[in-house]
């Protein structure tokens, strides 16, 4: 039987920074977007920080809730930010940028998560541990997502910027596999671990290639921050 007091402690700190965390990343695309040229985000009423207007019911609230609840790991996606690159001024050299800001954005959000764990203890003592964990909890949540999107697979951030930096022959026949790409993505997320935990062994194959570098990446902005010497 679930510890359902455990859960809702564990929710109380990973919902405030997930929730932080894609509503400025879907925004980041929609203002770099408008920056470059194209106003659909803004005209569709989704160039916002309010982050009811970038929940999908499903991906960001029923589903990581369910696994985090039954298995203790969270998968999810917000609604995507509406770009129309045929509006951006160069829309090639453009969309590189449109697509790197949600990832940057998380990196910087990351960066000042460090830098508050060095305050945060310094809050009132009933409030200080949760202040501690919601912020050390957004500086590896913010790494995560940065990375998950900088995977090089349309339609994720990194298969944009791919098809932005590589020769339009070869940035065609990568983005031709976008109408793919979400289920080339699920096959790896859910399907192989899920098929081979069934096999009698564990292989995670993007759990394997991510959480060594989302550590490397957390402990060289802990460096950077002072959080280790």
């Amino acid at each position: 039987m679930p510890d359902f007091q455990e859960i809702l402690f564990k929710l109380s700190i990973m919902a405030l920074p997930a929730l932080f965390a894609i509503t400025l990343h879907e925004a980041a695309h929609g203002y770099a977007a408008l920056k470059f040229g194209d106003r659909t985000a803004q005209m569709l009423g989704r160039l916002s920080l309010n982050p009811l207007r970038h929940i999908d019911p499903i991906g960001t609230v029923l589903l990581p809730m369910t696994m985090f609840i039954f298995t203790g790991f969270m998968f999810g996606w917000a609604k995507p930010v509406p770009v129309d690159f045929r509006n951006l001024r160069n829309p090639k050299r453009d969309m590189i940028w449109v697509a790197a800001a949600g990832p940057g954005v998380n990196f910087l959000l990351a960066f000042i998560s460090a830098l508050l764990l060095h305050v945060a203890p310094m809050a009132p003592d009933f409030m200080s541990p949760w202040a501690v964990n919601n912020l050390a909890v957004s500086l590896q949540f913010n790494v995560l997502l940065a990375l998950f999107n900088l995977i090089p697979l349309p339609p994720l951030d990194g298969g944009r910027v791919l098809v932005g930096i590589l020769p339009m022959r070869a940035a065609m026949a990568v983005s031709r596999i976008e109408p793919y790409g979400m289920g080339i993505l699920l096959l790896f997320v859910f399907l192989i671990p899920f098929a081979a935990g069934h096999a009698g062994f564990d292989f995670n194959p993007l759990y394997m290639i991510l959480a060594p570098a989302t550590d490397w990446v957390v402990n060289a902005i802990a460096g950077l921050t002072g959080l280790t010497s």
